[in-house]
């Protein structure tokens, strides 16, 4: 049995009998990152700290250590273009070091013989962020052809980690995806996946692809949407709300300029009101850039609303978190889902993964029911 009829036989299996195909690894996932900031210094050093997990231990961040067929080692990067002059040419396992980064380190990464290249720059630096982003002189480096790359080095993924606010940027990517047969993910708030045209497009190509703008393992958009969805579920009258974020890393220090964050706080504030069916006063998103708290993300949401008898509540709440790691592991659990998708030949919007892991995908599905829906993904039970 060759390895495609080997695959097909697996899938087969699984999808009819639910079997979560735990002994028998298909294939490594080709991956390629647009950005090498903090976020994806996060999901590099995941996959090293977690490679020799046991695929029945439960480990913090991941839904599952193998998500279907794989395992988080099968996870493997061969292509990352970033604009930073201090990270071009070096290895990946140096060049996430570099400033501006400043994610902690909580693995070692060997060196991996992927060499950082100069991608696109187009509105991926605004212009206050050029210094801090160390861009490169356009008139001494070029950048090279996203989708050749891609076709060369045999890309299964594309992850998008550029900063919040590149809308142009990420449609070259996004199209790069597209001209290669790779499947995308989309990490920022610029919506593709969400977006019908774009969604068609994948769609048409028989690419498979999830977003917009990745959710965090326990962040402040997550919080926020399961505390409006209690207070909702317990009879609260929520009369308005707000979220605060400050941070120290370059992702707010880009959001100082309100047109870089305007589909960030669509993103945001959508992702919260949509477990509402009423409309109320909201004021979501980031709020300052405090440089000495590094990678640090500290939000504070307040909630104001009435129980029996029109009584008043009031509600504040802070979490602090480290920002990039936090949502590392669904990153990786997305990866894997696309990897699945590819396996099954699905194409366009992942409807069950994007719910779960993003917020703004093309559908909103309340969070515990999405996350149900992916286990059924998984086995086979729901398409997309």
């Amino acid at each position: 049995m060759n390895d495609s009829t080997q695959l097909e036989a697996i899938t087969f299996m699984n999808r009819k009998y639910g079997w979560l195909e735990r002994t028998i690894m298909t294939r490594k996932i080709r991956l390629a990152i647009a950005g090498l900031g903090n976020c994806a210094s996060a999901v590099i050093q995941g996959i090293h700290y977690y490679k020799d997990a046991a695929d029945d231990e439960t480990v913090p961040g991941l839904m599952h250590v193998r998500f279907g067929p794989y395992h988080v080692s099968d996870i493997e990067i061969v292509a990352v273009f970033e604009v930073n002059s201090r990270k071009i040419g070096k290895d990946v396992a140096d060049a996430i070091k570099e400033a501006p980064n400043c994610v902690q380190t909580f693995a070692e990464v060997p060196k991996t013989g992927v060499i950082v290249q100069p991608g696109p720059i187009g509105d991926g630096v605004a212009s206050h962020m050029r210094e801090s982003f160390f861009c490169y002189d356009e008139t001494k480096t070029k950048p090279v052809d996203v989708a050749q790359v891609l076709r060369d080095v045999k890309a299964d993924v594309l992850v998008n980690f550029l900063p919040v606010g590149s809308e142009d940027a990420t449609k070259v990517y996004a199209q790069a995806a597209l001209d290669a047969g790779v499947a995308f993910a989309n990490g920022i708030p610029s919506f593709i996946v969400s977006d019908k045209e774009w969604a068609e497009k994948f769609t048409k190509a028989g690419i498979p692809c999830a977003g917009d703008d990745i959710k965090s393992q326990l962040g402040a958009t997550i919080l926020h949407r399961v505390l409006m969805q209690l207070m909702k579920d317990r009879g609260i009258a929520v009369d308005q709300t707000f979220q605060l974020n400050i941070g120290g890393n370059t992702d707010f220090e880009n959001m100082k300029r309100e047109e870089r964050l305007t589909t960030k706080r669509i993103s945001k504030t959508e992702a919260v009101t949509s477990v509402l069916d009423y409309d109320i006063p909201v004021r979501i998103g980031p709020s300052d850039y405090v440089p000495f708290l590094a990678d640090e993300k500290v939000c504070y949401i307040n909630a104001e609303g009435r129980n029996f008898g029109d009584q008043p509540i009031h509600l504040n709440l802070k979490l602090s978190v480290q920002d990039s790691p936090n949502s590392a592991g669904v990153m990786i659990d997305v990866i894997r889902a696309l990897a699945i998708a590819q396996d099954r030949g699905i194409a366009g919007p992942l409807i069950t993964m994007s719910s779960y892991a993003f917020k703004h995908p093309p559908e909103q599905v309340p969070d515990f029911l999405a996350r149900e829906n992916i286990e059924k993904y998984i086995r086979g039970e729901l398409e997309r």
